[in-house]
C-alpha cells in the first residue's frame, strides 16, 4: 500500500445536513435536507495542501427537497431532482430554465455527455418515472424525448449511463437496457445480469472509459455495453460500498467508516482513509475530489506522482507505477526515460517472480539487448562478457523444471528479435538497442548480435528440444558462433550436428576427421562410411584436393561404394574435372578406373576422345591377361570359341571391347592399334583398321585370316556408303580379296596358314549375285579372271540390266505424275487469271459506301464466289493493286482492274 490521496477539511460541522454534492472546476454545490443549495468556492493556497473556502451563495428557498444534483458545466446548467420533480437551473444565477412536466414523480435521474461524430458533446439524461425509463436530450436550452418510455420491471434504484446502454438497479437485480435507435419503433432490449446480493441498495457508477461499476455486496464488477465483464476478476472491497468514483488509475469508493481506494488493474489494494461516516463523494474533473459525511465534507488531494512513483518502486509495484508515469505532463522531458526505466524493471521483477513469458513479451516490446536478457540465465554467456552486465536485484536460480520454462521463453523471444535482425542485416545504420540498466554496456553490431542470438538458441535447443538443433545449424544465415557451439555440441556427444555446423561453416576437413574418427566406434550414429560418401558427394569441384584427401579410406574399405563419390547422379559430382578423377583412380585405385569410364562414357554421355582411348586400353590390358590363362588352358588341338563367345571374364570382357569399338565414334583409332597385337584379336584390329579407312587390310584379315564370309560381308555392309569416296568401293575390295588374294608377305607379322592365301571364285560370284547394285559393273567385270564362264559373266550382266530397267521405268512413271500436277495447277492459274472487275465513277466500296474513284484498291477474297474490293482511300506503298485509266481501249472515264491470286 502507499499514500495515492490526503485527506483534507474542507467544511466541518456545517449545521445543516448534507443530503446531495455537485462540484465543477473551483465549485462545490451542497444540498442540505431542508432544502438549502449552498455554493462554495474552493481556492488551494500555493504550495500548500490547505484550501481557502468561500460561500458564494446560500439558495435558501431553492426547494423544500433536494433529492440529486449534477452539474453540466459545458452547457452551464445545473440538473437537479427537487420534490420528484426534474428541474434544469442557470449554473450561475440559479434562476430556472425549464421543468420536465412529463417527468413528474421522477425517484431518479443519470445524465451523460455523448461524443458525436463531428467532436461535439451531446447531453443525454434517463429518468425514472415509477416503472418506466424516459429519455431525453438537450437543445436549445431545453430537453427534448429521445424516443418513446420503456418499461421497467421494477422501480429503478441506481443506474447509470454505458455507451449506448444503461445499466439499471432494481431492488434485487440489475438489467442492462440497451437503446436500439435504428429500430422504427426505437425500442431496445433488456437483459438481466445477476441479482444485487444481500445489500440494501443497488450500486452502479460510470466509469471515465464508458463503462460502468456495478456492485454485488463488496464486490464490484465492471461492464461494457453489451453487459459482458470486462476484467478477469471483481474487485473485493472491505465492506460493501455506498457510493464510487472512477479517477483513473484508481477507483474510490465510500465505505461506511472509510474510504477506500484500489485499482482494478493490477487488483490491488492502495490506500485506505479514515473519515468520520462518509455517505458522498463528487468530482470536479480529474484528481478533484470531495468526499462528504451529514455534516462534513473532505477534499482528497492526490499526492504527487513523483512521489507515488518513488513509492510504488520501493514496494515493486511497476505496473500501476508504469500507469502513474504515462500520466505525468507531456512537457516533462524525462517521462520517455523514466517510463522505459519502469517497463525495465518490470520485465525483471516478472522474470524474478518466474513469470518468463510475460517477462519477454516486455523486454520484446522495451527493444532490450537480446544480451543483457540473455544474461539473466545461467551459463549461456561467456563467462567475462556476464561479468560486465548488472542487474537491479540478485537473479533467482533456476533448475530443473523452472529452467526448462525459462528456456523455452528465451526461445519464443530470441527467434523474434532474430527474424527481426535478419531483416535489417543490410542496413548501414547501427542496432538500436537500450540497456537493461542504465550504463551497461549494449552492443550495436547486428552481426555480432546474430552471432550470441544463434549460439544462444543452439544452447537453448540442446536443453529443451534437440530435434530443433539441425534446422537451426541448416539455416544459410546461420550465425552460430563457431568456437563456442563446437564446445557444445562435443561436450553433448552431438557429433551429427557437428557435421552439419562444420559444413555450414566450411570446415570440410574437420567435418570429415570427425567423420573418419566416429566411423570405427560402436554405439556411434555416425559408424561406417555411408554419411563420410554423402558428404564427400556434396563438396563440389571447388573442394577437390578434400575430395583426394579423405576418400581412399572408404574407397578401400568399400570400393563399390566409394566409387559412387564420384559417380552419383548429382550435379556436384557430375561437374568433378574428370580427367583429374581419372588420373586420381589409376594412380591409387586402378580396379575402378574401368567402371569410372564406363560411368562417365555411358550414363553422363561424356565425348572426349582421351577417356575412350583410355577405355579401350583398359578392355585391352584386361583382355590380354585373360586371353593368355584361356590359351594356356585349351587341350592340343582345340581351336578357340569365336571372338566374344568365351566363358566368364574374358567372354564378358571381350564382348564390351568388340561393342565399343564397333559404337564409340571418339576414339582415335590410329593411336590404339599399335597396342593390338598381330597374333591374336584379329577382329578387334578390323574394327580399328575399318575405323581407320584401310577397308582392304581389314579384308584381308577377315576373308583370308579368319576365313569367316559372313563377317566380311557384314563388315562390307556398315562401311558401304555411295556418297563416300573412301567407302564406295567396299564391295569391290571384298570381291578383289576373293578373286586376286594377296602375297603372303602383304600380310605382314600376322599369322595365318602355311598355305597361303587362296581365291574363292564361288564366293566372288555371290557378292555379284546379291551386290550388284553396289559394284561398279566395268570395274567388277575386269576383275573377274579370263577362265570365267559365259554364264556366270551373263547371270550378273543381268541383274545388272534389270535392275537398271526397272530404276529407268520408276523415273518414267514419276515423270508422268510430276507432268500431271503441273498442267493442273496451270489450269487454275489461267481460271485466276481470268476474274476482272470494272471499277465506274459511280461505283462504291460495299464496305465503306463511298464513291472508290482513283483510290488505291486491295482484292481480299471470302468464301463467296464474288472478289470483295476493300476500298484503302488513300494511296500507299504496300498495296499489291492500282486503279489506272490507260488500260487499251478503255474508256477514261471507266477504270478497268484485273486481280491475280
Amino acid at each position: 500500500m502507499h499514500d495515492a490521496y490526503e485527506p483534507v477539511p474542507i467544511l466541518e460541522k456545517l449545521p445543516l445536513q448534507i443530503d446531495c454534492l455537485a462540484a465543477w472546476e473551483d465549485c462545490l454545490l451542497v444540498g442540505t435536507k431542508p432544502g438549502h443549495l449552498l455554493l462554495y468556492r474552493i481556492k488551494k493556497d500555493a504550495g500548500t495542501n490547505r484550501f481557502e473556502v468561500t460561500l458564494e451563495k446560500s439558495h435558501k428557498n431553492f426547494s423544500k427537497k433536494i433529492q440529486q444534483l449534477y452539474v453540466v458545466a459545458q452547457y452551464k446548467i445545473l440538473v437537479s431532482l427537487l420534490e420528484n420533480n426534474i428541474y434544469v437551473h442557470d449554473l450561475l444565477t440559479f434562476q430556472q430554465i425549464t421543468l420536465l412536466s412529463k417527468a413528474k414523480g421522477a425517484t431518479l435521474f443519470a445524465c451523460d455527455l455523448q461524443k458525436t461524430d463531428s467532436g461535439e458533446e451531446r447531453l443525454r439524461m434517463c429518468v425514472a418515472v415509477k416503472k418506466k425509463l424516459q429519455l431525453y436530450y438537450w437543445k436549445d436550452r431545453e430537453f427534448h424525448e429521445l424516443q418513446g418510455d420503456f418499461g421497467a420491471p421494477d422501480i429503478p434504484k441506481s443506474m447509470a449511463w454505458c455507451g449506448n446502454s444503461i445499466c439499471v438497479g432494481f431492488k434485487r437485480d440489475y438489467y442492462l437496457i440497451r437503446m436500439n435507435l435504428t429500430k422504427v419503433d426505437g425500442r431496445g432490449s433488456i437483459k438481466e445480469l445477476f441479482p444485487t446480493g444481500k445489500q440494501l441498495e443497488p450500486l452502479v457508477a460510470p466509469l471515465a472509459d464508458g463503462k460502468v461499476a456495478v456492485g454485488q455486496d463488496d464486490l464490484t464488477v465492471v461492464l461494457n455495453e453489451e453487459g459482458v465483464c470486462t476484467q478477469k476478476c471483481a474487485l473485493n472491497w472491505t465492506d460493501i460500498p455506498i457510493a464510487m468514483d472512477h479517477q483513473s488509475p484508481y477507483i474510490i469508493a465510500v465505505l461506511p467508516r472509510y474510504v477506500e481506494i484500489r485499482t482494478f488493474e493490477p487488483r490491488l489494494l492502495v490506500q485506505s482513509v479514515e473519515l468520520q461516516r462518509p455517505r458522498f463523494i463528487t468530482s470536479a474533473g480529474q484528481n478533484i475530489v470531495y468526499v462528504a459525511s451529514n455534516h462534513f465534507v473532505w477534499r482528497l488531494v492526490p499526492v504527487s506522482i513523483a512521489s507515488q512513483i518513488r513509492q510504488l518502486l520501493q514496494d515493486k509495484q511497476f505496473e500501476l507505477a508504469l500507469q502513474l508515469a504515462k500520466m505525468k505532463d507531456d512537457s516533462d522531458g524525462d517521462k520517455k526515460q523514466q517510463i522505459h526505466h519502469i517497463q525495465n524493471l518490470y520485465a525483471f521483477n516478472l522474470f524474478c517472480q518466474k513469470r518468463f513469458d510475460d517477462s519477454m513479451q516486455v523486454f520484446a516490446k522495451l527493444g532490450t539487448d537480446p544480451t543483457h536478457v540473455i544474461g539473466l540465465y545461467p551459463d549461456l554467456l561467456p563467462a567475462d562478457y556476464r561479468k560486465q552486465l548488472h542487474y537491479p536485484n540478485p537473479l533467482p536460480t533456476l533448475s530443473g523444471a523452472e529452467l526448462e520454462k525459462a528456456h523455452l521463453a528465451l526461445i519464443d523471444y530470441l527467434t523474434q528479435k532474430r527474424s527481426h535482425l535478419v531483416k535489417q542485416l543490410n542496413d548501414s545504420d547501427p542496432s538500436t538497442t537500450s540497456p537493461l540498466m542504465e550504463g551497461t554496456p549494449t552492443i550495436k553490431s547486428r552481426k555480432k548480435l546474430l552471432q550470441i542470438i544463434d549460439t544462444t538458441l543452439l544452447k537453448c535447443y540442446l536443453h529443451t528440444n534437440v530435434a530443433l538443433v539441425s534446422p537451426l545449424l541448416r539455416l544459410e544465415n546461420n550465425h552460430c558462433h563457431i568456437d563456442e557451439s563446437e564446445c557444445v555440441l562435443k561436450k553433448a556427444h552431438k557429433y551429427s550436428e557437428l557435421i552439419i555446423l562444420y559444413e555450414k561453416k566450411g570446415l570440410h576437413r574437420k567435418a570429415l576427421q570427425v567423420l573418419l574418427d566416429q566411423s570405427t566406434k560402436a554405439n556411434s550414429p555416425l559408424k561406417g562410411h555411408e554419411r563420410t560418401v554423402e558428404y564427400l558427394q556434396r563438396l563440389g569441384v571447388e573442394n577437390l584436393g578434400i575430395i583426394f584427401e579423405f576418400s581412399p579410406w572408404v574407397l578401400k574399405i568399400c570400393p563399390e561404394d566409394g566409387l559412387k563419390i564420384f559417380t552419383e547422379d548429382l550435379i556436384e559430382v557430375e561437374t568433378l574435372p574428370r580427367d583429374k578423377v581419372l588420373n586420381f583412380l589409376r594412380q591409387g585405385f586402378t580396379e575402378l578406373a574401368l567402371p569410372y569410364l564406363e560411368h562417365i562414357i555411358h550414363v553422363w554421355e561424356e565425348k572426349g576422345p582421351e577417356f575412350h582411348n583410355v577405355l579401350i586400353q583398359l578392355y585391352l590390358e584386361r583382355v590380354q591377361v585373360l586371353m593368355k590363362d584361356y590359351l594356356n588352358s585349351l587341350p592340343e588341338g582345340v581351336p578357340a570359341v569365336a571372338a566374344g563367345k568365351e566363358k566368364g571374364q574374358l567372354g564378358e570382357f571381350r564382348k564390351k571391347l568388340l561393342s565399343f569399338l564397333d559404337v564409340s565414334t571418339s576414339y582415335e583409332p590410329s593411336r590404339l592399334i599399335s597396342d593390338f597385337p598381330f597374333d591374336g584379336l584379329l577382329e578387334e584390329r578390323a574394327l580399328l583398321l575399318g575405323r581407320m579407312g584401310k577397308h582392304e587390310q581389314a579384308l584381308i584379315i577377315y576373308v583370308h585370316v579368319l576365313k569367316d564370309i559372313h563377317m566380311a560381308e557384314e563388315y562390307c555392309h556398315r562401311h558401304y556408303n555411295s556418297s563416300l569416296e573412301g567407302n564406295k568401293d567396299v564391295y569391290l575390295s571384298l570381291l578383289r580379296m576373293y578373286l586376286s588374294p594377296p602375297d603372303v608377305h602383304c600380310l605382314g607379322p600376322i599369322k595365318m596358314e602355311l598355305s597361303g592365301p587362296q581365291a574363292n571364285l564361288q564366293a566372288a560370284l555371290q557378292v555379284l549375285e546379291l551386290h550388284h547394285s553396289k559394284l561398279n559393273t566395268t570395274k567388277a567385270i575386269n576383275l573377274l579372271p579370263a577362265n570365267t564362264q559365259i554364264r556366270e559373266i551373263r547371270v550378273f550382266l543381268e541383274s545388272v540390266l534389270e535392275e537398271k530397267a526397272q530404276r529407268k521405268r520408276c523415273n518414267q512413271v514419276l515423270k508422268s505424275l510430276l507432268q500431271a500436277e503441273f498442267l493442273r495447277v496451270q489450269e487454275e492459274r489461267i481460271f485466276h487469271q481470268q476474274v476482272k472487275c470494272v471499277i465506274t465513277e459511280e461505283k462504291t466500296c460495299r464496305v465503306c459506301k463511298k464513291k472508290i474513284g482513283n483510290s488505291v484498291l486491295r482484292r481480299t477474297d471470302d468464301l463467296s464466289t464474288v472478289p470483295r474490293l476493300c476500298h484503302l482511300g488513300s494511296r500507299d506503298p504496300h498495296v499489291e493493286y492500282k486503279a489506272t485509266d490507260n488500260k487499251t481501249e478503255a474508256p477514261k472515264n471507266n477504270l478497268t482492274v484485273a486481280f491475280f491470286c
